[in-house]
């Protein structure tokens, strides 16, 4: 899994990616609020940790910007601040969970593990929209109830454009997420993976399942309920 650290404290930061990297999770760190609300908006991942005070973007509008834009990443908070009136303040902006410092390296590996587990559990097994109904679990497709034969790559191309129904995504996010460990990655690719996972979809040309937006990238048009 792949967790996003934005806290300005280097060496709280260093500490915070170590034992994240130790404990298994791809970490991704900055220590400056501007940064850290690009990442959050470009890349994928799968939980945060926040700092509230931070140089550039403050947490808190970091947050609401996230929330705003319908980013439901779990968001683990920490501050210095310990008045209840913060916490309540971090939770109405957009927070999952809070952790006052100092704390614990335990206890924040057990508060992000179950925002992850909520997430997962939330997210659910089964996506429908439309005349589609995805499996995550058994990675199965159907199209007005005939089952579609997709890649690995198709499948999960699919699953993010459908979780993420509505939201526009960038090429880079989408190389990004498909392709973590790819440093020479080309955009051709995934415009290859997007036509041939929309040929499967709507053979006749009468869905148009996925949008381009020229100079943005792709979106999951189909927002009506399941049929």
């Amino acid at each position: 899994m792949r967790i996003l650290v934005i806290e300005d404290e280097a060496a709280l930061r260093g500490q915070l990616a170590a034992q994240l990297g130790r404990e298994g999770f791809r970490v991704d760190q900055t220590g400056d609020g501007d940064e850290g609300l690009y990442l959050a908006r470009e890349y994928p991942f799968d939980g945060a940790v926040l700092d509230l005070g931070l140089p550039g973007t403050p947490g808190l509008e970091i947050l609401r910007q996230m929330r705003a834009a319908g980013n439901r990443l779990p968001v683990l908070v920490l501050t210095a601040r310990g008045r209840w009136q913060d916490k309540v303040e971090g939770l109405e902006a957009g927070a999952d969970d809070y952790l006052a410092k100092p704390f614990e390296m335990e206890e924040l590996l057990a508060r992000l593990r179950a925002l992850l587990r909520r997430a997962a559990g939330a997210a659910g097994q089964v996506i429908e929209a439309g005349p589609l109904r995805l499996d995550r679990a058994g990675q199965r497709l159907w199209v007005r109830g005939a089952p579609v034969e997709l890649t690995a790559y198709e499948f999960r191309l699919l699953e993010r454009l459908m979780a993420e129904r509505g939201r526009v995504l960038s090429k880079r996010e989408l190389s990004d997420y498909l392709y973590p460990h790819d440093e020479d990655r080309d955009s051709n690719v995934l415009e290859v993976l997007v036509g041939r996972l929309r040929r499967k979809l709507d053979p006749d040309g009468s869905l148009v399942p996925i949008e381009t937006l020229r100079g943005r990238g792709y979106r999951f048009a189909i927002d009506g309920d399941p049929v």
